[in-house]
Order: C-alpha cells, then structure tokens, then sequence
C-alpha cells in the first residue's frame, strides 16, 4: 500500500512551511474591496487592478481580531479623520497564518494612515488637474450672484439639523428680508452622494429660471464623509452648472473639491445663511442710502433754490419780478411733473388690473358656457332614459311585485304581474 499523509498531518506541513519561509509581518499596497466588522472583528477583502485595464488581477482576504482591531482602526481614524471603506487605497502590515482547522489568513498587524492620506491626496490633485485641462475649474467663479438674491434652491438631508438651522436663521433674519427656499433632497453621506446630489442637480437644472443661486450644505457629519465630495462627476456637474453654488458641506480645515470650483464656500449650512443675508443686505442698504440720498439732495436742492431766489426777488427791482415769477412756475412745474408722474404710475397700475380683470371674465364666462351645455347633454341624456318616453313609443313593462321582470323563468304559475303600457296597467295570472 502506498504511504499516505492523514489531512491534519498535512496542514500541519503547510503550517510549518509558512512559518519558516514567512515568518515576519510583510507590508503591502492594495485597494480595499469589501470591508466588514462582526462581533468587533475585521475582515476584509483586498484586490488589485491592472493599471491599463482596470481588471483584478490579485485577491486575497485578510483579518484582525477584536483585541487588537479596536487600537488599530483608532489610530488609522484619528491621524486620517476617515473610516475605512470600500475603494480605498491603504498599506496593511500582514503577517501568514495557516491553521489546520481553518486554513490560510493574512492576519493585520498594523495599518499607516499616511499612506491612504496621501493616495487621496493624490487622487484629488489628479481631479483638480482633470478639470484645470477641461478649462471648467473657473467656470463658477465667473458667476455672479444676483443683486436680489432671494429664491434659494437647497441640496441637503430633509432631516438634517444644517437643513433646519440654515432655514431658521434665514426666515428670521434680524433685516426682516424675505427669502423663497424650496429643498432637493439628496443623500449627503456615504457611497451614494455623487448620485444622489448630481440627480438634485439635474432637477434644479430643470427649473434654473425659477431660482437665483443653489445652496449645497450638510449638517455636521464625519470628516470621513467628505470623500463623497471629492468626485471627478460632482465636480464637472458643478461646474458646468448654469446658477452660482454654495457650499457649505465641510469645516474650516477640511476642503473638498467641490468647494474648490463652486461659486463661493463656507463653513457651515448656518454661515451659508448668513452670506445671503448679508449679501442681501448689501442691497437693501445701497438701496436705501440712494434713496436717502436722491430725496437729501433734491430737498436740500430745492431749497438752495428757492433761498437763491428770494433773495434775487429781494434785489431786483420790481419790474423784473416776472423773472422770480417764472421761476417759481419752473418749481411748480417740476412738483407737478413729479405728481404726474407719480399718478401716471397709478394708473398703469390700475390698468393693469382691469386688463386682468376684463382677460378673467371671458375666461369664466367660457367655463360657465362649457358646464351648462355639460348639464344639458347630461339633462339630455336623463330624458332619453325616462322609462314614460319607451311607453309612449309602444313598449310595456311587466313588474313582479314592484320589481321589473327580465327572465321569464323568473315567473311560476299563480303569480300576478302587471304589465305597464302608456295608459294604464294590465293585471294578470300567469297559468
């Protein structure tokens, strides 16, 4: 009989094979697949793609127990402020195991941090460059925002707290300005925020015309979350778009790249808030200073004048008083035009309304043409269904007990019916 190896005897072999030839940990570079936790244990899913292609072309799985996993993925998320996720670039300290019970692991050890900031640093520079060479990085930064920006179209969570603090810090804003804000909601956490904003997106582009600017905010959140916004799609979405965007998705030291290319960035969904107040209180401000000053000047105008020519009408002998009188008549005629065209402006405007009022009253007239022949072709209808119009024409009915007869297996000897014809009834025994 040949000499064979009982299964653990040869696991065993395997085991120590690998503990001899790899015997120490062993750093690698790979992209993160499928990342889970289970009872506080990590395992992973570590792939490899050809750079031309894009296709696998290693995989391998790997874990780490509660005990140890804990420390490590605190570490990894302070120093990158990010959790781990699928898609990742990351450098993992590994080291072989293989169990007769279980089989072969690559067991972690430890992870550097540095190095998957730098792989996303990296990766955003090569979108900023993406962008750079379309010639679409400025584009929003060459749209200006309305004077009197007031209709306000919002990107966020529905239930987000940004969402709720940016609408109550502009409804009741200390200027007492008036502000239309309608939300889109989209996801603003996770895998599914490039889909979910550009869908957003596509719907405000639907109504541009009915908006001033587009306001992108997210209520707090981890910065891990951030890498959401750091998408070659989002950004040209963005920036292409046709009204200026707001961001206000991040916090101070952290900058994505949609902040980069929109219109103006902020800090927070409530600093967003009071940009447009501001900005738009700018503008109440202007007006009014012009205001202030167009009636200053004319009334300080008007009276420089009216002192200048008292005081010629002091001077000038009385022969020339038809100079002040003409003068005064000058006045008087500016004050009229002025009531003129003040009242002109009246009138247009209760014109306008009478025009609206003469355009309804056709329209309403037509609608109440349209419902009473609605209601005669229906009264029309009732009367062509009047049972007296079938007896007038030669027709009967037969009733059963009040009720009308349309089976005559319905009937059975003895029964009385009464046949209705045009004049009168008909009673009679069925035998």
């Amino acid at each position: 009989m040949k000499q064979a190896l009982s299964l653990y005897e040869l696991n065993h072999l395997v085991h120590d094979v690998i503990a001899i030839q790899l015997p120490d940990s062993i750093w690698v570079q790979a992209e993160l697949s499928e990342y889970r936790e289970n009872n506080g244990h990590c395992f992973m899913e570590l792939i490899e793609k050809d750079n031309h292609l894009n296709t696998p072309i290693a995989k391998a799985s790997a874990k780490c127990w509660r005990n140890r996993w804990v420390y490590i993925r605190a570490g990894f998320e302070r120093i990158t402020g990010m959790h781990l996720r699928a898609g990742m670039k990351i450098m993992l300290q590994v080291h072989a195991e293989f169990h007769e019970n279980y089989g072969f692991s690559w067991m972690i050890d430890d992870i550097d941090p540095t190095f998957t900031l730098g792989d996303m640093a990296r990766k955003r520079l090569e979108i900023i460059q993406v962008l750079k060479d379309e010639g679409v990085f400025d584009l929003q930064k060459q749209l200006v925002i309305p004077m009197f920006c007031q209709r306000v179209a919002v990107i966020s969570s529905v239930h987000a707290a940004g969402y709720g603090d940016f609408c109550h810090q502009m409804q009741n804003n200390e200027y007492g300005l008036s502000f239309n804000i309608e939300l889109f909601p989209a996801v603003m956490q996770g895998e599914q925020i490039e889909k979910s904003v550009i869908r957003a997106l596509n719907l405000i582009n639907e109504r541009y015309e009915e908006f001033d600017v587009v306001v992108i905010i997210r209520g707090g959140g981890a910065t891990s979350d951030m890498s959401g916004f750091d998408t070659l799609v989002l950004a040209e979405n963005v920036a292409n778009f046709p009204l200026p965007i707001i961001t206000g998705i991040g916090h101070e030291r952290d900058e994505s790249v949609l902040d980069m290319i929109s219109n103006t960035r902020v800090k927070t969904p409530t600093a967003a808030a009071t940009f447009l107040i501001e900005h738009l209180a700018q503008v109440y401000n202007r007006v009014q200073n012009a205001s202030d000053f167009i009636f200053s000047y004319v009334r300080e105008r008007m009276t420089r004048e009216k002192m200048r020519i008292q005081h010629l009408g002091g001077r000038i002998p009385l022969m020339f008083s038809l100079v002040k009188t003409s003068h005064l008549r000058k006045l008087d005629a500016i004050e009229s035009k002025l009531n003129n065209q003040v009242g002109r402006l009246i009138l247009q405007q209760f014109q306008y309304l009478d025009r609206l009022q003469m355009a309804m009253l056709p329209a309403i007239q037509r609608k109440l043409n349209k419902e009473q022949y609605r209601l005669q072709m229906i009264e029309q209808q009732v009367m062509l269904s009047d049972p007296t119009l079938l007896l007038k024409r030669g027709y009967s009915i037969t009733l059963l007990n009040g009720k009308v007869v349309k089976d005559a297996s319905c009937l059975h000897v003895g029964d009385e019916i009464i046949t209705r014809v045009e004049n009168g009834e008909i009673r009679s025994i069925v035998k």
